[in-house]
């Protein structure tokens, strides 16, 4: 279905401007390839997007020579890491978003808190070597005879 606003182009216009067969257009189109849109007579339109495609499809098949099935499989690849990207990226904002609001969180129990005290504050640290502190001595022990 055709967006208002939007350039469409009819298939003899875009085999003139890539200089292709309109029947390569359909094959493509057979193939699943490419899915331009139709008007309510059935003739094919096709987008700025739908160019884009045709685009990667020539450079694949006659720039690197590769088939019409390793034009599927690698457009299907690309459609596959494009919405991973998406999912990693929508994950890495949830992940921001929490750790802001745990950072919040955690201020708020500072401030809030009997005692003020930093987290370093809480934490042991060793006594130095030397100090009384640091020698353990070991118990008296019974003489048994």
């Amino acid at each position: 279905m055709k967006k208002p606003g939007k350039a469409y182009y009819m298939i003899s216009a875009v085999a003139q401007k890539y200089n292709i067969h309109p029947q390569t257009l359909r094959l493509y189109e057979r193939e699943g390839l490419l899915k331009p849109s139709r008007t309510e007579g059935n003739t094919r339109l096709y987008s700025e997007e739908d160019l884009e495609q045709l685009e990667t499809i020539l450079s694949l098949t006659r720039d690197l020579g590769v088939n019409l099935a390793g034009v599927e499989i690698i457009l299907n690849m690309r459609r596959k890491i494009e919405q991973m990207q998406h999912e990693v990226n929508e994950f890495m904002e949830y992940v921001k978003r929490e750790m802001v609001r745990g950072l919040d969180d955690w201020e708020q129990r500072l401030s809030t808190a009997l005692v003020k005290s930093s987290p370093t504050d809480l934490v042991r640290t060793p006594p130095p070597a030397g100090s009384s502190a640091a020698r353990i001595e070991e118990p008296a022990r019974k003489k048994t005879s």
